[in-house]
């Protein structure tokens, strides 16, 4: 068996690990970076990229369908969702933004790359496959995750998709359960709904979305529930193939207890998401695992413990969106390349968007991660909201979260039109530790649906003026906001 020492040492070629190679390589140090799967980001191959190619889709379809609002005459045999088109759109964009990262990862020096399964037989010392073994100084974890299959789904496992192969569909089925009322399953169950497929979802929690809010959660379920074919609380008793394989049914108990069964052509599985560390042997470094094999860490510097071994990205599983995991593998391969002086970074304010109609964000910190005594909170219904009722977008809720204490803005849930835009305003805000009468001295024009989030702020202005500590200082009216 061959056997190599370096430095740093790097499993997994994803957004985490090509940036902890980076300062691993910046930092002059003897580095190698290991990969066992195809090159190319989660983000660029099967997630935010061709996700969003097919939420854009699905808006563009929208859009036509819902024209008779604003007086627009659509013919319903005028127009027509060509499925493979759109399919085929999506995976010419996904592979154009996933080449990029290959041509990148691929022009790094091929003794630097190395392709195979790593495994652990010691805390510094890997096997990839049965013909290498690595020594190194310190290594980053950075493998990634991948979705996990309901126990009812594993008779048919094979057949079931995931996010690593729904785009590889040559058309659009008639109909598909999604198992999961998350981010994922939203995003893409929604995008496929307003394609023509008759989409249901299951969930055994009665829960949508990223929530923490009661009050902004029970909104979203109120209009999910309305506008897509949500079966929740519902445990899936069973799942199988129907007749000669065209299909599968499904079996489930109803809220009312009555027997129900379905049957679909299709079957996605987007119930959450599992580290990818089967196979890496944790076990032989001596580290303290969760009850989910995940080393103990340090988030803000990446640290597993007090060893030379670190973790980044969705592997993680500490805040797993791109931009957070670009930020993991920064901080991780930093201090691989300069342990054992190990340094703490200072962590953005949190921010999550999920691309659903309409959009949901949670910016700065969330409901449930404020401290009760001192949360003040507002809130705006996107109902009559001016710039949203113009668009016909008007529906959803977004509450503001305020420190009674300090009169500060410490974040938002939201669910309503432009919710990309307007969340990325408000954590930045939190991220400034801008007071709430800071924030209402901002400029605000008209008619725009950032309107809406001064509403929210006033609405909190006076909650926490109630606590004789702040004053409002925009009291102005304008019409429609």
């Amino acid at each position: 068996m061959k056997k190599r020492d370096v430095e740093v040492a790097v499993i997994g070629a994803g957004t985490a690990g090509l940036n902890a190679r980076r300062e691993a390589e910046k930092a002059d140090k003897d580095w190698v970076l290991i990969e066992s799967g195809p090159y190319g980001t989660t983000c660029a191959r099967v997630g935010c990229m061709p996700s969003k190619l097919l939420i854009a889709a699905a808006d563009s379809a929208h859009e036509v369908d819902r024209a008779g609002t604003f007086g627009i005459d659509v013919d319903e045999d005028g127009w027509d969702v060509d499925g493979p088109a759109v399919l085929d759109r999506v995976r010419r964009e996904r592979d154009r933004f996933a080449g990029f990262v290959v041509d990148s990862t691929e022009s790094l020096p091929e003794e630097r790359r190395i392709r195979g399964h790593a495994r652990f037989v010691g805390p510094e010392t890997l096997r990839i496959d049965d013909d290498l073994e690595v020594r190194a100084d310190t290594i980053v974890i950075a493998t990634g995750s991948s979705a996990w299959i309901p126990p009812q789904l594993e008779a048919v496992e094979d057949e079931v998709l995931t996010n690593a192969d729904i785009f590889e569909m040559e058309d659009l089925p008639d109909s598909m359960a999604v198992f999961g009322t998350g981010v994922i399953a939203l995003e893409l169950g929604q995008a496929l709904d307003r394609l023509g497929v008759d989409v249901h979802f299951f969930n055994p929690f009665d829960e949508v979305g990223i929530f923490t809010d009661p009050a902004v959660e029970e909104a979203a379920k109120e209009h999910f529930d309305q506008t897509l074919n949500l079966h929740i609380p519902v445990e899936v008793d069973a799942v199988q193939r129907h007749g000669d394989g065209d299909g599968y049914r499904l079996s489930w108990e109803g809220p009312d207890g009555e027997n129900r069964s379905l049957v679909v052509d299709s079957l996605f599985a987007a119930a959450g998401r599992h580290p990818n560390l089967d196979g890496l042997d944790l076990e032989a470094t001596g580290l303290e695992l969760d009850d989910r094999g995940i080393p103990d860490f340090d988030p803000r510097t990446m640290q597993c413990g007090d060893s030379p071994i670190f973790i980044a990205g969705d592997v993680a599983g500490h805040r797993p969106v791109l931009h957070e995991a670009s930020d993991d593998g920064r901080i991780a391969g930093a201090n691989a390349a300069r342990f054992p002086d190990v340094q703490a970074s200072v962590r953005r304010e949190p921010l999550s968007i999920a691309f659903t109609d309409p959009q949901m964000a949670i910016a700065g910190e969330s409901y449930e991660s404020v401290d009760a005594d001192r949360l003040a909170v507002g809130e705006v219904s996107y109902d009559n909201q001016g710039r949203a009722r113009v668009m016909g977008v008007n529906q959803g809720l977004v509450r503001v979260y305020g420190d009674k204490e300090t009169c500060k803005f410490v974040g938002a849930e939201m669910f309503g039109p432009a919710a990309e835009h307007t969340a990325h305003l408000l954590s930045w805000a939190a991220q400034q530790e801008l007071s709430v009468q800071r924030m209402l001295e901002m400029p605000y024009y008209h008619p725009v649906v950032e309107e809406g989030i001064r509403t929210a702020l006033r609405d909190l202005a006076k909650t926490l003026k109630i606590e004789g500590r702040c004053r409002p200082e925009d009291t102005s009216d304008c019409p429609g906001a």
